[in-house]
This record gives structure tokens, C-alpha cells and sequence, in this order.
């Protein structure tokens, strides 16, 4: 039945959109119409419980939730199998975290950086390396003095992960968003300090396509003032630059590539009556074309949580029903 009901819930969104027309954006352009607009389906919720403000990324065609707030700090982490739809946990990380930065890069999973504490938050510039062959972790060198933050766009190119803005500390009355943006050399384990980002950013979905690195959503200082902008690094050429905005603006936003597009769904910062403060929205941008398009809708609306590509279909593990904290154990699966 799950199959017939996302296909469903496709066309009837197709069918509302057609209906309804473009949406303005409140920059004066209109959202794309929706094209081939895909389907999502629920797979195996994440064992051990909710969770939100966490890692993910894949690796070795697992999908690695790490760490997070669930509903407090957590060492935790939970490796979904998509072949077999089910979960099992790796090794805990050593110091437990929310808001982590998570990448992998050459066969390993790593962990730059994060925030840590009770509300309210503070960042901490640990470094750890996870092996999946011996299911251990090691832990690195720190991230420079000055530069630790969570919450950071992250792009991985080579042998280098990046990693741009972030928060340094978050309470309920200030949030404090930095606009650093550094690189990090697996190999070598050495830093790089490169331009800073046009504007700060946390929460925010990051993506290397063809040797740019996306920058994308987000939010400054506070979940109220979430951005729609898409700034691109040129990796070679060591500028940024400003692309088509995101249709929908939102900050804790959902990330992830598949070839030349990169898909942004999810988010908080919707005014909707009855939207908890939540966004289902799922589009895309076609790096080659710099224009978006809006696809089919998050069965359950949720922000705070991260998103990762196995072959032709995107994970998204739990995050948050609602805004601030209400983490969820389900998670979803959308094949273009």
C-alpha cells in the first residue's frame, strides 16, 4: 500500500499546484511550477528512539545518524542499511553532542566540530575519525582556536571537507552565527582559512557539485530570521558568488546531491496557521541551469535534521515536528 499512497499523494500535490498557480516567494519572483515531482515513502524509524539537531551522512551505502538531542545530548550512532531496511549502532562517539558537523570522506566518517552542554549550547572544535572496518573512533587534532562552531554548512571535494558558518553558542535569547568559513584535509589533517561567507549562517544546508561548494538556506541569529540566498565557492578559483534563492526561504534545513542537483527539503520558519512553525517543502536546484523546481512534499513536515543520498534515493531520519525541540523517530525516503 505505501508504493500506491506516495504515488497518491504525487499526483494530487501536481494536481493542487496546477490548480492553485505559482506562489510568490516575497521577493517579488514566483515558485517554479512542480515537474516530475517524485515520491516519498516511510522506511524503518530510527532505533534507539527521536532524535534531532543531529549528523548524518553516508558512507558505504549506509546512512549514519550521529550524535544529537534526543531530548538530551547523546553519544549515539544509529547506521540505517537501505538493502535491508534496518537499523543497527556503531561504536559511540566520545563526547557526546548536538549540532555536530559530519562528513564523509575516504571510506571514514568524521566529525568536525559541534556544540555541547545544556541549553544553552556552546560550540567545542573536537575532531574524531570513525573506521567502519574496526567500528572505533580516534580522536584528531582540534579545529583552530577561534574557529569551533556547530551547525555549519558542509561540503566534502577530495580529500578536504568544508565547512561554512555555523553557531558558536545558542540560548533561548541569543544565538550567535559566525559567517567562518575553513577547510579541513583528512590526509594531511591540516586547515585552511579561506574567505569568509557573504553573510553569517547556521543551520544551514551545504552540498560540492562539480567543484563548487553550495551554500544554502539557513538562518542568522535566531530561528525568526531564516534566508532563502545560495552562495557558491569556487573551489579552484577561491570566490563566492550569489545564485537563484531558495523558492522557500527556511533555516534547519535538509541537504543532499544527487548528480548535478541538490536537494533541499524540509525547515523551520513557516508563519502557516497549524504548520507548527514547520515546512514539508522539498525542492531542487539544477546546479548546470542555476533555476529550481518544487517537488513533492515531506509526508511529515520536520526541520533539525540532516539528509543523505544513497544511489538514486534521499534519507532524511528524524528531526523535529515542530519548532525548537520535539524530536521524532520517523524517517522518509524520496526518489526523485
Amino acid at each position: 500500500m505505501r508504493p500506491m499512497t506516495s504515488l497518491c499523494l504525487s499526483l494530487c500535490f501536481s494536481l493542487l499546484t496546477l490548480a492553485c498557480g505559482d506562489k510568490d516567494d516575497g521577493g517579488g519572483t514566483n515558485t517554479p511550477p512542480v515537474t516530475s515531482p517524485g515520491s516519498w515513502r516511510e522506511v524503518a524509524p530510527i532505533e534507539g528512539g527521536p532524535r534531532q539537531e543531529h549528523g548524518v551522512a553516508a558512507l558505504d551505502g549506509k546512512i549514519y545518524v550521529v550524535a544529537g538531542v534526543n531530548p538530551a545530548n547523546t553519544a549515539r550512532i544509529s547506521v540505517y542499511d537501505p538493502q535491508t531496511d534496518s537499523w543497527s549502532q556503531a561504536a559511540p562517539i566520545p563526547m557526546p553532542m548536538n549540532h555536530p558537523n559530519v562528513a564523509a570522506a575516504g571510506g571514514k566518517l568524521y566529525v568536525i566540530g559541534g556544540m555541547v552542554s545544556d541549553l544553552p549550547w556552546y560550540a567545542v572544535g573536537n575532531v574524531y575519525e570513525y573506521d567502519p572496518q574496526t567500528n572505533t573512533w580516534t580522536e584528531l587534532a582540534p579545529m583552530p582556536a577561534g574557529t569551533e562552531r556547530g551547525s555549519a554548512a558542509v561540503g566534502v571535494s577530495g580529500t578536504k571537507i568544508y565547512l561554512a558558518g555555523g553557531l558558536r553558542s545558542l540560548a533561548p535569547d541569543f544565538q550567535d552565527t559566525v559567517a567562518t568559513f575553513s577547510s579541513y584535509d583528512v590526509v594531511t589533517g591540516t586547515w585552511e582559512t579561506l574567505p569568509d561567507l557573504p553573510e553569517p549562517r547556521d543551520h544551514v544546508g551545504g552540498a560540492v557539485v562539480d567543484g563548487t561548494f553550495y551554500v544554502l538556506g539557513g538562518r542568522a541569529n535566531g530561528v525568526e530570521n531564516v534566508k532563502g540566498t545560495v552562495f557558491a565557492y569556487d573551489i579552484s578559483a577561491g570566490t563566492w558568488s550569489a545564485r537563484a534563492p531558495l523558492p522557500t526561504p527556511r533555516g534547519g534545513v535538509a541537504t543532499a546531491s544527487i548528480g548535478k542537483k541538490i536537494y533541499v527539503i524540509g525547515g523551520e520558519g513557516n508563519p502557516a496557521p497549524g504548520s507548527q512553525g514547520v515546512y514539508g517543502d522539498n525542492e531542487v536546484y539544477d546546479t548546470e541551469t542555476n533555476t529550481w523546481a518544487v517537488l513533492a512534499p515531506m509526508l511529515t513536515p520536520r526541520h533539525g535534521t540532516g539528509a543523505a543520498a544513497v544511489g538514486s534515493t534521499v534519507y532524511v531520519p528524524g528531526g523535529a515536528s515542530q519548532t525548537r525541540l520535539g524530536p521524532i523517530v520517523s524517517v522518509e525516503a524520496f526518489t526523485p
